[in-house]
Formats: C-alpha cells, sequence, structure tokens
C-alpha cells in the first residue's frame, strides 16, 4: 500500500500539513493567514474547552464576552501593548459605507476593552477579586502562517483579572499556570511540559511578569501551549482601575491576564502523530472507541450495535462504523489517520468464535478478545495508553535535552533539541545573539524545576531550543 502521510523523520513540517488535510482537521481560509476548521478538528476543540472551561471555573472565573472591536485609542493608553502589538493589528477605517471618526482595533487581545469595563465595576475592595474570562477569537496579522499553529484569526480563551494586592495578583497568576493550565496540558493532552519565567525580552507587551509552558514536538523543536501574565499596575494606571480600600484610601488594582489557544491542536498533532496519523491521548478524543464492522454477516450489525452501546453506557465515547459498502481496509486507515484510541473490529469469523478484535492505536497491539469482556478491555486500554502517549513524550524530550555551559553550546544543541544553561553565561546580550540564529529562550528555571519570580534571582537556568 503506498504511503499516506510523508514519514515524519523526511520531512517533518510536510508530515504536518499533510496529516491536517488527510485526517480532515483543517484547510487554509480564503484570506491568506485564515482556516477553516473542519468537524474533526473542532471536535477535539471543542473537548479541549470543556476541560479547560471546567478548571477555569474551578479556579473562581465567570465567562463573559466583549466586543471585537476596539477603538484604536484604547490601545495607545498602554504605551508597552500598542508597540508590542502594532505590527500585527488589523484597523478598520470605514464602516456603513463612510470614514469612521475614529479607526477600530479587530481585537488582537482584551486586556484593554475589559480594562475599560473593569474601571466601571470596581468601586470597593468589596468588588475584588473580579476574575472574568471570555471565550473568543481574535486577529493578529500573521506574515508567516501555519495551520493552528500561527494563522491571522484564532480562537482561544483569555482571562482578565484584578486584585487588591500584587501577592493576591501573583498567586492568582500562577494558580491558572498550574492548576488549570499545566493540569491539563499534562493530564488531559499527555504533554509533559516544562513551566517557567519568559525573559524580559519574550515577556507579553505590558505586563511585569509572564509565565509559560513549554512543550517539546516531535522534532525536537519547542512550543508555547499557553501563558499567564502578571500585568502589575500598568493597565489599572492607563484605565483608572481604582478601588476605595477597607482604610478609606483610593488605591490602583493589581491586574493579570491568561490565555491558551487552538495552537494546543497543533502542539497534540506534533507531539503524539505517528507515520500513520494523528494520536489523540484518550481522555481528550471526541471518539474513544471506535467500533468497525469489517463486512456483512448474519447478526454481525446486530453485535456491532450491541457493543457500541454497551461502550457507551460505560461511560465510552463510542462511534459505529458500519459502511460494508466501502473496503475495510480503507476504513481503517481512516481511523489511524484520524488517531481513534481504540478500534473494536467485528466480522464474521470473530463473532462465530465469540470475538471481536481489540486494536489499540497507541502500541498497535490487535487482540481478539471475547465479546463479553470488550468493555473491561476497551477500559483498561485507554487508561494504560493515556499514561503511554505521556511517557514517550517524556522520554523524547528527555533524549533530547542536554546541560551545557555555555552559549555557544546551547546554540549548538538546540539544533536537534533543547539545551539547559546558566542564565549567567547567556544574559540579555547572549539571547540576542541567540535570537539572530533562530533559537530563543524559551524559559528561566529555579535550579530545583520551580518558576522564578524574576529573572535576576540568583543561579537561573535557561532552556534554549528553536521553537515554533
Amino acid at each position: 500500500m503506498a504511503r499516506v502521510l510523508t514519514p515524519r523523520a523526511e520531512d517533518f513540517p510536510r508530515w504536518y500539513q499533510d496529516l491536517i488535510a488527510k485526517a480532515q482537521l483543517a484547510d487554509n481560509g480564503p484570506v491568506r493567514g485564515t482556516m477553516v476548521i473542519r468537524p474533526a478538528g473542532y471536535a477535539i476543540w471543542e473537548r479541549m474547552q470543556a476541560e479547560m472551561d471546567l478548571r477555569i471555573k474551578a479556579a473562581g472565573a465567570e465567562n463573559a464576552y466583549f466586543p471585537l472591536f476596539i477603538p484604536e485609542s484604547y490601545l495607545k493608553r498602554e504605551a508597552q501593548h500598542v508597540e508590542g502589538f502594532s505590527p500585527e493589528l488589523a484597523v478598520v477605517t470605514h464602516g456603513g459605507g463612510k470614514q469612521l471618526a475614529e479607526p477600530v482595533v479587530v481585537r488582537p487581545t482584551s486586556e484593554t476593552v475589559i480594562g475599560e469595563f473593569m474601571a466601571k465595576w470596581v468601586d470597593s475592595y468589596r468588588d475584588l477579586p473580579l476574575l472574568l474570562n471570555q471565550w473568543a477569537n481574535v486577529v493578529r496579522w500573521e506574515l508567516r502562517p501555519r495551520v493552528f499553529l500561527r494563522t491571522s484569526e484564532f480562537l482561544w480563551q483569555e482571562g482578565h483579572t484584578a486584585h487588591a494586592s500584587e501577592a493576591d495578583a501573583r498567586a492568582y497568576a500562577r494558580k491558572i499556570l498550574h492548576e488549570v493550565y499545566e493540569d491539563f496540558l499534562v493530564g488531559v493532552l499527555g504533554i509533559p511540559v516544562l513551566v517557567g519565567l519568559k525573559t524580559a525580552r519574550e515577556r507579553f507587551a505590558g505586563a511585569t511578569a509572564t509565565y509559560t509552558l513549554e512543550g517539546m514536538m516531535g522534532d525536537g523543536k519547542a512550543l508555547q501551549l499557553g501563558t499567564s501574565h502578571e500585568l502589575g499596575q500598568n493597565f489599572a494606571k492607563a484605565f483608572d482601575i481604582t478601588y476605595t480600600s477597607a482604610a478609606g484610601g483610593v488605591e490602583h488594582a493589581w491586574t493579570t491576564s491568561w490565555g491558551t489557544s487552538t495552537r494546543m491542536l497543533g502542539g497534540l498533532i506534533m507531539a503524539h502523530g505517528d507515520d500513520n496519523g494523528l494520536r489523540v491521548p484518550p481522555r481528550i478524543a471526541p471518539v474513544q472507541a471506535y467500533v468497525m464492522v469489517v463486512k456483512d454477516g448474519e447478526g454481525v450489525t446486530e453485535a456491532a450495535a450491541k457493543l457500541r452501546d454497551a461502550l457507551r453506557d460505560a461511560g465510552v465515547r463510542v462511534g459505529l462504523d458500519d459502511r460494508t459498502d466501502t473496503a475495510f481496509g480503507r476504513r481503517a486507515v481512516d481511523a489511524e489517520l484520524k488517531g481513534y484510541p481504540v478500534r473494536v473490529e467485528v466480522g464474521p469469523r470473530d463473532l462465530a468464535a465469540g470475538n471481536a478484535t481489540v486494536v489499540r492505536r497507541t502500541g498497535g497491539a490487535k487482540t481478539p478478545v471475547a465479546v463479553t469482556d470488550v468493555v473491561s478491555t476497551v477500559l483498561a486500554a485507554l487508561e494504560a495508553d493515556q499514561q503511554a502517549l505521556h511517557d514517550e513524550a517524556l522520554a523524547l524530550r528527555d533524549s533530547r535535552t542536554v546541560s551545557v555551559g555555555s552559549l555557544g553550546e546551547a546554540i549548538e544543541a538546540a539544533a536537534s533539541g533543547w539545551a539547559r544553561v546558566p542564565w549567567s553565561a547567556v544574559g540579555a546580550a547572549g539571547e540576542a545573539e541567540a535570537n539572530g540564529k533562530g533559537v530563543t529562550v524559551r524559559c528561566l528555571l529555579r535550579s530545583d524545576g520551580s518558576v522564578p519570580d524574576h529573572e535576576d534571582e540568583p543561579d537561573l537556568l535557561a532552556i534554549l531550543s528553536r521553537a515554533y
């Protein structure tokens, strides 16, 4: 059989594009840099939304919605913010056939418009903390688009909060970082992440500190999978977000923002996919078990439907493929491409022996199982393979991460993986030199692996890599 995908080792970017097209995850939109997310891809995104939303609400934030169009003057109130986003802005100058009195920006992020309304809604310390989140689309005019990874329009969640103290804001930014993002990325997507502090050069425009979660992709490059920012009082002062304290004084609030996006879909593909297609971790898979009728036979379709119902009753997200007018081999290849964690194949010979065949996408085991044992076998396989995907990704990261002592060694090591180097051996000047060679400082860590508060702490380690 002719190969379906370009092998990863031969051309990883081409493999990525092949997989997205042939697994029917997405297509390029009609405007350069936009994308159409197809049902198979959107189903995964919906699962991501659901899992993230549960965690965000558990952290105390409430969902709201803010406008897509933002007055240009709002962005100009925070100097670093507008400077950071100016190259990426889409600006509307005409509407209804007339030139607008003031241009409006298609939101690249919502700190400014949400800051405007926080100023209206916050009056007393009793109104704090104010914890908001929105699920929305944003536009950042992308010069080098790649589906899911960098597109001019993408989907995301963005959280924005206001607090009475710097300590409370910092604690909440880290709560989101660990209890929402890290828990989801590791526990559900099965992607081991390094959690650290961005350097001043990589910090979000207008923030006082940016925390990041970095995952290693199958080719050894890094992908930023989420960020959480301390904004200090910068936006509070720009938008006059003040409150009356318990002592009766008027104080500026301390704010945070944090977000993840459809980039996580690209990360899932590149962290877990193989030469046969997508491998979807069972906890996020829209279809965890796919029951397939191999070919017509007495009672086969009925038996397959009963297995589907039994799996569904056991809490498994399950699909049924009874399209016997399409060759089974073609359907099996399609199921591999789409990464269904487990297939349950039912054919006349299997059924005559009282069996079905359970096929695991991770590891490829193909095992005849008594029909009465299918449900328990599938449940065990889903749990085991969730862990197996995480462990495989962690083993890759460990094998392609090296500790070095100098900037030159770090840049050389970053050609094939990640380099761990003392930050004192890099510094701002070394970071600029590395950037000129296509290598970035992904994050800073303390020697014990914990997240520092600022880059001036002693004895920090820097992680350098090429990145998406």
